[in-house]
């Protein structure tokens, strides 16, 4: 497993509210940015007679003293992700830094100790700086590792079902974790799952929490996330909850994992979507379950870790 003194990923991301529609229509892809960033948006322009910049300038030279920023590893629309490494293994302290919901959401699920991981699934936040309009995220970067849309696509378009219900596993019991701390990620999916490639079994982090929230007491009526991957509670009454969709997005991640198509929720619904019968009937029955059009009906998430086909 890797640890936090090999290699650190560097997220940087402008910040600026997004829409609903923007929301669910470019956070489609690649991993931990922060918020928003419009396509096509040029570096940010500091001034040198705007106020604020000589505090940026200092953030940014802090940040500059302590990490080395090497190459992209890729750009979305909310933001880039680069390679980097810290100068010295020593742990940032806490400052009273004005945190994003990312940032506190990420503390959170460390339980307050920097640097240490509260479950398999989470990545370690090293550190953060807020540039007024640019936030950087320094995260612990599993090395050698690859996301599962990649790791699905090296092992021929699909996966097979023993490998897929040891990712599951590991997932169901970190969305477990997350639903214990009051947090929704709002987005699981195949580019938002990284799979340590250097040893026999696979290792699963979840990670881009830049879409997360604390869970309020009634449902969302606003969607954030990957559109195609909605549940059909938005469609039909523009209203989800946390623990049924997220049920439902890890019944969408197991299928794009066993089957050579993309999930479209609406396809789905529309029955031109099948699920494989090449597959044990215990997995096609965790799919079902998890793939239910009715929320109501799909399993709790601790439902779902005793299911017999993760359990057996």
């Amino acid at each position: 497993m890797a640890t936090q003194n090999t290699s650190v990923k560097l997220c940087k991301a402008t910040k600026r509210k997004a829409s609903s529609e923007q929301a669910f229509s470019k956070r489609t892809r690649l991993s931990e940015s922060v918020t928003s960033r419009g396509v096509g948006e040029g570096p940010l322009d500091y001034k040198e007679n705007d106020p604020t910049s000589s505090s940026v300038n200092t953030g940014r030279a802090e940040f500059e003293t302590r990490y080395i920023q090497e190459h992209q590893l890729g750009e979305g629309g909310f933001g880039s992700v680069f390679a980097g490494y810290r100068k010295a293994d020593n742990l940032p302290a806490e400052d009273g830094k004005c945190l994003s919901v990312e940032v506190a959401i990420m503390l959170k699920l460390q339980d307050g100790k920097t640097g240490q991981l509260l479950n398999s699934t989470s990545v370690s936040l090293l550190d953060w700086y807020n540039l007024q309009e640019e936030q950087i995220l320094v995260l612990e970067r599993p090395i050698p590792a690859q996301d599962l849309l990649q790791f699905i696509e090296v092992n021929g378009g699909c996966v097979k079902e023993g490998v897929a219900k040891i990712i599951l596993k590991q997932l169901v019991a970190g969305a477990l974790a997350f639903e214990d701390k009051n947090i929704f990620h709002r987005d699981i999916k195949v580019e938002n799952v990284l799979i340590e490639t250097g040893s026999d079994v696979p290792h699963v982090w979840l990670i881009d929490f830049g879409l997360s929230c604390f869970v309020p007491e009634d449902s969302f009526k606003v969607f954030y996330g990957t559109v195609a991957h909605a549940p059909p509670e938005w469609y039909s009454c523009c209203s989800y909850s946390a623990g049924p969709t997220t049920v439902w997005q890890l019944g969408v991640l197991l299928y794009e994992s066993l089957h050579r198509k993309q999930f479209e929720t609406q396809e789905f619904i529309r029955h031109k979507l099948k699920i494989s019968n090449r597959l044990s009937k215990n997995c096609r029955r965790f799919l079902r379950t998890c793939l239910n059009k009715v929320p109501e009906q799909r399993p709790t998430l601790k439902q779902l870790y005793q299911h017999p086909w993760l359990s057996n």
